[in-house]
């Protein structure tokens, strides 16, 4: 995307020796006055007589990758890495995005994977390393859409499409037709202006594009217009320049400002840059929320998070401002976050190269929540999104209508404008379900009260069915708390990730009996989850394990003096039948005694090995079983003979 005003420009330091010094600092000037194409001819050159170094490397890369050509990116990035593999964190990303938008994702993995080893706070790692399948999820929200030309592009850059009054508002780059035209040196092409085409509603077609009111337009870049309902108010990018004087940051640099103009008898008028504006930083490409109350906007302002962060601003009754706030995390990361647009269902779609996408710029899409807090942010999938730069999405909600912006391959300029038809919603539907059952003896528990918690707050309760399953509807990648509450049982919370695409989340609970009642005939050790007494292999003395369990029985006949068991040892079908029904003997001996010694009248006890003789399943001798299989077979009970 070569047009679209960045916010923000690294201005690097070059160090070169002797006799190439004179044409490093030509291309370095080049570079820092936004004329990246000349700057690549220069660093090229210098490079093709083998000079190489970090800064060098670093100023090639960037003035491709500043232009969307992540061939050239990726190849001068690639030659910094190979001479330097740590540069500084930004680079590890650019890299990394250049790599996906050349179709190289397993190597662009690998760097970010790298990038967030070596640099652990770096919201661009975490969400990369949150979001490690990222592209199962995005195949997933793939093929949602038809799409179209929109039928206003040229060979030039269009794009940034806003519809009002059955007309189409975007900038183009195309010959304007003046006598002195303007070319930008960042890219060769002629400077921006907004266009408008009036819309077909019969068959959709549109009417040749016009120029914008010349008020409006102005010798240098204007783009992303956005109107009030009525039509009377615009917001739009420009650069800074108004009444025939450009504005300055201290390093003579002229950025970008969002002006405001009124429509008064029939011509556009009172033309102002708004309040929180400034020479010294950037801020660009507004889109209004649907009662028209905020402005949201992109910026590099101090306390931006990244290269450029999506602000808003609140527009009070009397049309003056607030103070800007920074949406924050998740939405904004330390790269790019750019093109925010608003729905009417409290939608928020923006461009970001932060969060993991298939390279250069991706379109995503989060919702607002009451607190303004933006949440579920989810890639819109390959039919938007793309290896380039994907960027100014805006969405009737009604019809599933709308427009986005693109450098993708195909298109008739650098960037072109699409129209879109959105056949599938990408709103995310889960539920979260489970079976609730006795830890112990495995039996459905239905009944049991289920209570969902967010943050500590109730947000939902339920019943488990008479088959011991329950759900709840829940919202895409949110994390909450289950309580699982029975009587006779211990209460029991989970935390459980909720899935990012659609579908349902499993959670079984399993819980603990804290009141066991048993009769004659009963195993007492279900009641504690005692499968298993445990002992070394081929041995009968009693290990640290099996005495931890041997206590909770102990424990019960204190508690109940005149209760009698008979201690039931069983072994798998490996090894003899003699062998095996001696081994279990030895233990059940060996279980007895442990209790005899530990206080327990010896007539309160009987006990007996069984061997292989009484098996739960069909892993006889000659049977080829699993070692889960095998483990059924091999137990200890405590069968209560006496209360």
């Amino acid at each position: 995307m070569k047009n679209y005003i960045l916010l923000c420009l690294l201005v690097l330091n070059t160090i070169y020796g002797n006799a190439q010094q004179s044409k490093t600092n030509s291309g370095d000037k080049k570079y820092n006055d936004y004329a990246y194409v000349d700057a690549i001819k220069t660093y090229e050159r210098i490079a093709d007589k083998g000079y190489k170094s970090d800064d060098l490397f670093k100023k090639m890369g960037d003035s491709y990758y500043f232009n969307s050509e992540f061939e050239g990116a990726a190849k001068w990035y690639g030659e910094l890495f190979a001479l330097n593999p740590s540069p500084e964190a930004e680079y590890f990303y650019r890299y990394a995005q250049a790599l996906k938008s050349t179709g190289q994702m397993d190597k662009a993995n690998t760097i970010l994977n790298e990038f967030n080893t070596k640099y652990k706070d770096d919201s661009r790692g975490k969400l990369y390393k949150k979001n490690v399948n990222y592209l199962d999820v995005i195949k997933a929200n793939s093929g949602r859409y038809k799409i179209e030309d929109a039928g206003v592009n040229s060979k030039y850059s269009d794009y940034g499409s806003f519809i009002c009054n059955n007309k189409i508002y975007f900038a183009s780059a195309r010959d304007t037709g003046n006598f002195s035209q303007r070319t930008h040196k960042w890219t060769g092409e002629y400077f921006t202006n907004i266009y408008s085409s009036y819309l077909d509603q019969q068959n959709g077609a549109v009417l040749k594009p016009q120029k914008f009111k010349p008020s409006i337009n102005s010798k240098f870049h204007e783009s992303t217009p956005v109107f009030t309902k009525d039509g009377n108010t615009v917001y739009f990018s420009r650069n800074n320049y108004i009444k025939g004087k450009k504005g300055k940051n201290e390093n003579k640099i002229t950025l970008i400002k969002i002006y405001k103009a009124s429509l008064q008898n029939a011509k556009w008028t009172n033309i102002t840059a708004l309040p929180f504006a400034s020479n010294n930083y950037s801020t660009a490409h507004p889109a209004l929320s649907p009662d028209e109350k905020t402005l949201y906007f992109a910026s590099d302002m101090p306390g931006t998070i990244g290269q450029s962060d999506i602000y808003k601003v609140s527009i009070n009754g009397d049309g003056s401002f607030g103070n800007p706030e920074n949406l924050g995390a998740p939405v904004n990361t330390e790269g790019k976050e750019t093109f925010p647009y608003i729905t009417s269902e409290n939608e928020i779609y923006f461009a970001s190269d932060g969060h993991p996408g298939l390279g250069g710029l991706d379109v995503f899409v989060g919702q607002i929540e009451n607190s303004s807090a933006v949440t579920n942010i989810q890639n819109l999938g390959n039919d938007i999104n793309s290896p380039h730069d994907d960027f100014a999405y805006s969405i009737d909600p009604l019809s599933r209508q709308g427009y986005f912006s693109s450098n993708k391959e195909g298109g008739q300029g650098s960037d072109d404008i699409y129209k879109f038809l959105e056949t599938r919603r990408l709103k995310c539907i889960q539920e979260l379900n489970g079976i609730i059952t006795d830890a112990a003896a495995t039996v459905i528990l239905p009944g049991t009260k289920l209570t969902l918690y967010e943050n500590q707050l109730i947000k939902n309760t339920t019943v488990s069915g008479v088959d011991g399953k329950y759900s709840f509807p829940v919202e895409c990648g949110k994390s909450y708390t289950v309580r699982a509450e029975k009587t006779e049982y211990a209460v029991k919370e989970l935390t459980v990730e909720i899935g990012r695409t659609t579908g349902k989340t499993n959670l079984p609970i399993a819980l603990d009996k804290t009141i066991c009642k048993v009769v004659v005939g009963d195993d007492l050790g279900v009641c504690f989850g005692i499968k298993m007494i445990y002992f070394d292999l081929d041995k009968y003395n009693i290990r640290t394990e099996a005495a931890i369990d041997l206590e909770k029985i102990l424990d019960v006949l204190n508690q109940h003096p005149t209760m009698k068991l008979d201690i039931r040892s069983y072994t798998d079908s490996r090894a003899t039948q003699a062998y095996n029904k001696n081994l279990s003997q030895w233990r059940a001996k060996a279980t007895i005694d442990w209790l005899i010694k530990n206080g327990v009248a010896k007539n309160r006890l009987t006990g007996k090995g069984y061997g292989e003789t009484e098996l739960v399943n069909q892993c006889a001798d000659g049977i080829d079983c699993t070692e889960e299989e095998h483990q059924m077979n091999r137990r200890s009970e405590f069968i209560i003979t006496g209360l």
